[in-house]
């Protein structure tokens, strides 16, 4: 009976990494994809203003969820894959026929007045311009009712979390997230709100944790993978010190535009980064004097992929540096609460005969089959 223990915790961790393997094929969702919806609000001295909605206009159109959770359901799913099929001279005017739906849940106000905004532009690329499907830019516009001194923003549920981004003439920039449904307090038109000094990290730190979890798999299956080698907190303190560091070198060299990678080449290194260091688990027990070397150096991709999500979002300039660090702080406690968490899971048995044989390779193996399915996906081999 002593030997049985092995045999049930192996299946249990494989179902375990098999699950999270089996949700991002049957989604097909990028292990980038960013849960916000970024939305740029101009506002022009001649009382007009422009918003410009980045989306996934296809997921709207099928009904999905932000996370896209509901493309298991086989009629949404065919729904959804068959609109990712069209072009966008096809795909526009589907969505301008399901626009009174979409613009009647925005929540923009000026002062009490809600607003209705008119379609501009509708921009949507070429099919396969992304892995996950094309994000469109819905551009709306309108009139600032007269007397306003304040708006506000509320984007629905059912839509997701959204990151305002507000742009005032010969003003900083002013970003702030909000989760799923939660409508902004009032926001002063003419002047940029003086806020709070802790809200700004906390709303950075908000989308650097959640960008680990529950968003970032392919980040969670890396740090598992660090994990794996040695639960001892020694090796892991090297491990994340080394990747920490680099990250948070790239990810401020790739905000203030002095290193630019594209995606294209960024994302398969990242997953080809998951595969390196689950398999070197497989052939060795011990961290190596050259495992924190190259956990450095994929940490420089990693910070890159980070510094792409925060361009998008965008930094107030008076804010940059501490909306900068907290981003990164959030980022560490989403790897330190992965790492929690598996150590939670396989505590009892650390320091077991059986646990390399039971638990390291299986889970290693799973992860290592993961990235070399992404790392195939994003260099176009299989679709």
């Amino acid at each position: 009976m002593k030997h049985a223990r092995p045999f049930l915790i192996g299946p249990v961790l494989i179902f375990l990494t098999a699950m999270f393997v089996l949700t991002s094929l049957v989604t097909k969702a990028s292990a980038h994809e960013v849960a916000p919806t970024i939305v740029t609000l101009k506002l022009s001295d001649d009382q007009t203003y422009a918003l410009t909605v980045k989306t996934n206009i296809e997921a709207l159109l099928a009904k999905i969820g932000p996370q896209h959770e509901d493309t298991e359901d086989a009629p949404t799913s065919q729904i959804y894959n068959t609109l990712r099929q069209l072009p966008p001279t096809d795909l526009e005017p589907r969505f301008r026929s399901f626009t009174g739906d979409y613009l009647g849940n925005i929540g923009l106000t000026f002062g009490d007045t809600p607003v209705d905004p008119v379609i501009e532009a509708i921009d949507i690329p070429p099919i396969g311009d992304t892995d996950l499907a094309r994000e469109s830019a819905i551009t709306l516009s309108g009139k600032i009712p007269e007397g306003s001194k304040t708006l506000s923003w509320a984007y629905p549920e059912k839509f997701g979390a959204s990151v305002l981004r507000i742009e005032r003439e010969g003003q900083d920039l002013q970003a702030q997230f909000f989760a799923a449904g939660v409508q902004s307090d009032a926001i002063a038109l003419g002047i940029a709100e003086q806020r709070n000094w802790w809200e700004t990290p906390i709303e950075y730190g908000v989308v650097g944790f959640t960008h680990i979890l529950p968003k970032g798999l392919d980040h969670i299956l890396f740090v598992l993978g660090l994990f794996l080698l040695s639960t001892s907190w020694r090796p892991l303190v090297w491990q994340v010190t080394a990747f920490t560091i680099a990250h948070s070198v790239t990810l401020a060299l790739g905000l203030y535009g002095i290193v630019s990678i594209s995606p294209t080449i960024v994302e398969p290194l990242i997953a080809l980064s998951i595969v390196y260091v689950a398999v070197e688990n497989l052939f060795t027990k011990t961290l190596h004097a050259w495992r924190p070397v190259i956990v450095f150096a994929f940490g420089l991709l990693h910070g890159l992929g980070f510094a792409g999500i925060l361009t998008e979002i965008g930094l107030p300039r008076s804010d940059f540096v501490l909306g900068l660090v907290a981003f990164n702080v959030g980022v560490e406690l989403g790897q330190l609460a992965v790492i929690g968490l598996a150590f939670l899971l396989v505590w009892r048995w650390v320091g077991k005969l059986w646990y390399r044989k039971a638990i390291v390779i299986p889970a290693s193996l799973a992860i290592a089959a993961m990235g070399a399915w992404w790392f195939a996906e994003r260099t176009g081999m299989i679709s």
